[in-house]
């Protein structure tokens, strides 16, 4: 990890336990992933700020894929009102430098990880990442006079939520079978994660937000994602009321059974200021967007 972004750090926020949760797992071999060069570039620029649109516009296109990524993910309908665009100058302006920066970062994060080890299980991660960022990102476009959180805040947080499987899935080379993630509808259950890899993927997934500078508030949301709970009433628990619907929504739209809903959902509705006869309304407007942004991705 870089001076400016010690273990020392990032710990100072955390409880005891998540400390030593921190302290063991890098000690066990677990590998934070550095920010790719163009997320570093654009974060030095923005840093000095220097908001020359030309020079960010620049500064992204020298990576023709993050470039291309990100004309596809302001296709969402949670940018409908600023569509089309044009240029990555264009969504700069539109957008703003920030928003379209927590963009890029989301976009880059696919690079991490080995492909070549278990590809169906990556391809299938994803597939499910990338839904669960465009379902967080039309969910707090539809509650942001609610929730104050904004569509890229939502997006960064879906696509980063849980990339500690990713670096575990790296680290131990029998987690994918032992955490059965091949299997339609099946993903990591933390009681047995813990118990068979001493592990945490969320810790994990907030010691890469952390690295990566993300806010700190979505960090602690990635670190919270499956126990809204144990959040107090602060922007990291609306963070997570987003991210759980939109995990919610997407398992519906598999068809699939969600088995964490009925004991989260009184606390996620309520945070989003949703009454849960008016949810299978709502469920089908954030589907019907959904299915339209994603025929263009």
């Amino acid at each position: 990890m870089s001076a400016g972004n010690s273990v020392f750090e990032i710990t100072q926020s955390l409880d005891d336990m998540g400390k030593e949760r921190i302290k063991r797992l890098l000690e066990g071999g677990v590998k934070i992933p550095p920010q790719p060069r163009v997320v570093e570039d654009l974060r030095k620029l923005i840093v000095r700020k220097e908001m020359d649109v030309r020079l960010l516009a620049r500064t992204i296109n020298q990576d023709p894929g993050v470039a291309a990524m990100l004309f596809k993910v302001v296709g969402n309908a949670a940018y409908r009102q600023l569509q089309p665009f044009d240029s990555i100058e264009q969504i700069l302006h539109a957008v703003g430098v920030q928003q379209t920066y927590n963009l890029v970062q989301a976009i880059t994060l696919a690079s991490i990880g080995d492909k070549k080890k278990n590809p169906a299980v990556y391809e299938a991660f994803w597939a499910r990442s990338q839904a669960v960022g465009q379902l967080a990102m039309l969910i707090a476009d539809e509650r942001i006079a609610v929730c104050n959180i904004f569509p890229d805040q939502a997006y960064l947080a879906g696509i980063f939520h849980d990339c500690g499987v990713l670096l575990l899935m790296q680290r131990f080379p029998t987690y994918c079978s032992e955490m059965r993630l091949s299997e339609q509808g099946r993903w990591v259950d933390l009681a047995a994660e813990d118990s068979k890899f001493n592990a945490d993927h969320c810790v994990v997934g907030y010691l890469v937000g952390r690295h990566w500078h993300l806010p700190e508030f979505i960090c602690d949301g990635i670190r919270h994602h499956h126990h809204i709970q144990d959040i107090g009433d602060h922007q990291a628990r609306t963070m997570v009321a987003i991210l759980s619907l939109a995990i919610d929504i997407y398992y519906r739209d598999q068809r699939v059974a969600n088995p964490e809903w009925d004991e989260i959902k009184a606390p996620v509705l309520e945070e989003l200021g949703l009454y849960e006869e008016a949810l299978p309304e709502f469920v089908d407007v954030i589907l019907e967007r959904f299915h339209v942004a994603m025929v263009d991705l």
